[in-house]
């Protein structure tokens, strides 16, 4: 196992390889680690990298990997995977084709997108071939990209894969360690101070004043969770609701509703395939978007039904999901979307 550190770059200061204002999430972002392949060399990341990797084949051809975090979305998956398309001398593809060039992998033990792109590079008669994965969790992209002779990253590919199923991402220890001007990432640098601590669900989070339904269980929600809730059906089954934050917009509505689909084995939608499944709901200082989808859970392999609810109050975007065994969630759908409405986010600082 490997941990990348990561010196701190001073707040007014770019970080290398970015241009003067840009914000480092070197500071906020959480600890990197992973298992190293056989036959994979570590090599000094530089630049915006937090780790890079060489990878020696037959006849002196190379291949690299690179890992890249950066804030935000960091441009949407069509825009990245046309960028890679270029870079092998590839068409563009729209929108409604990118769903039919995923695959998913397991990352930091969440599902995320994996693109495979082979054609000529520009210029020369040579084939390279891409190998890119693309995780977002709690405000930062995580890009993990395989490049090179097409033959030999072909081969790598399930020594590439291993790689991005060993990789965690271990919690900042500090949560002090953010810049001073650096936003909150999820709960991290957040003070309980404002709400009482009978409304707090996760030691160190705040969240809003709301009303819980009767029967739901308070557990611990992790480092990014500003609450988290189980709630038991008969025998086995049950399901939980996930709350949880992000700054600004939080990717938008089609990002995040991406990501949900990918956690129920779900291929990504357009813009106008995922409009048809949205729905309003009225809440306290405004509307918030609601989604209701069925597939398989990632971990369990069993069928699995998710309601999610996403909801813009001021500087803040906020994520409310109820997901789990189909019975469960029908049975506490009425009562999630009473939950939603009861949250009033007044004084959260």
């Amino acid at each position: 196992m490997y941990r990348v550190a990561k010196e701190q770059t001073p707040v007014d200061a770019a970080p290398p390889g970015l241009p003067a204002g840009h914000p480092d999430t070197s500071g906020a972002a959480p600890k990197l680690q992973w298992k190293l392949p056989a036959g994979w060399e570590e090599v000094p990341p530089g630049q915006i990298r937090a780790a890079s990797f060489r990878v020696a084949g037959t006849g002196g051809k190379p291949a690299d990997v690179s890992v890249v975090p950066l804030p935000g979305e960091a441009g949407s998956d069509l825009d990245n995977v046309n960028r890679w398309r270029g870079q092998v001398g590839l068409p563009p593809v729209a929108a409604e084709e990118l769903p039919k060039l995923i695959q998913t992998v397991e990352i930091a033990h969440q599902q995320a997108p994996l693109y495979e792109q082979a054609g000529p590079v520009p210029g020369s008669s040579e084939t390279n071939r891409i190998l890119a994965a693309v995780l977002r969790r709690d405000g930062i992209a995580w890009f993990f990209k395989m490049t090179g002779d097409d033959a030999l990253v072909a081969q790598q590919k399930p020594q590439f894969v291993q790689f991005l199923n060993s990789l965690n991402l271990a919690a900042p220890a500090e949560a002090s360690a953010l810049p001073p001007s650096h936003p909150p990432i999820g709960g991290a640098g957040m003070t309980p101070a404002s709400t009482p601590a009978a409304q707090v669900g996760t030691p160190g989070a705040v969240h809003p004043r709301w009303e819980v339904p009767a029967g739901w269980q308070e557990a611990p929600g992790g480092q990014f969770l500003a609450a988290k809730f189980i709630i038991h059906g008969s025998g086995a089954e049950q399901a939980a609701v996930n709350v949880s934050s992000l700054r600004g917009e939080g990717g938008g509505l089609l990002n995040n509703v991406n990501r949900w689909r990918q956690q129920l084995g779900l291929g990504a939608l357009a813009q106008d395939e995922a409009d048809k499944l949205l729905t309003p709901l009225e809440v306290q200082g405004g509307k918030a978007t609601m989604v209701d989808m069925s597939g398989t859970g990632a971990g369990s392999g069993q069928k699995t039904r998710l309601i999610g609810a996403i909801i813009r109050q001021g500087d803040d975007t906020w994520f409310y999901k109820l997901m789990g065994s189909e019975q469960v969630v029908e049975r506490e759908k009425a009562a999630f979307a009473q939950f939603v409405k009861t949250a009033q986010y007044a004084g959260l600082k």
